[in-house]
């Protein structure tokens, strides 16, 4: 599977390592536990990062990889074990699946549903799997917004 990642130019040495998930909790991690979002098209990876911009501020410093997952590694989210509501912020649940998916190390990465896009999907990728390796990221390139999308 074929996935993106858009990400600032400082963060270009650690895009693939899951190191932002020791920082801060996401939707699909607990503040501790090392995980990568990537996204099915760059089109939904521009939509994800986008949603947590600050209005106004169009960033100038973006870059975006693509990387291979081998789909023998991908598991995908049970969609019934999602609670109603499971788009909102903080959602405990979301958290615990995904940290959960993470710790079992039973899959590379995990197939879940974008919040932003309905029927997009997103992948996390388990930076400590022991199949990290197999994954193939391209060399990022720049990215830019249209500055339409700041007015």
């Amino acid at each position: 599977m074929e996935v993106w990642r858009l990400f600032p130019r400082r963060f270009r040495s650690t895009a693939f390592t899951g190191v932002g998930g020791l920082h801060a909790a996401g939707r699909w991690n607990h503040l501790g536990v090392a995980m990568v979002y990537a996204s099915s098209s760059r089109a939904l990876a521009a939509l994800e990062f986008f949603v947590n911009l600050q209005p106004n501020e169009a960033p100038d410093d973006l870059l975006i990889a693509e990387a291979s997952v081998p789909d023998a590694l991908i598991e995908s989210l049970d969609l019934r074990l999602l609670p109603s509501g499971w788009r909102s912020l903080n959602n405990q649940t979301c958290r615990d699946l995904g940290s959960a998916w993470a710790a079992s190390g039973r899959s590379l990465a995990l197939r879940v549903p974008s919040a932003v896009v309905d029927g997009d999907w997103n992948l996390l990728i388990n930076p400590a799997h022991a199949a990290f390796a197999r994954v193939r990221i391209a060399p990022p390139s720049r990215f830019r917004y249209d500055p339409g999308m700041f007015r």
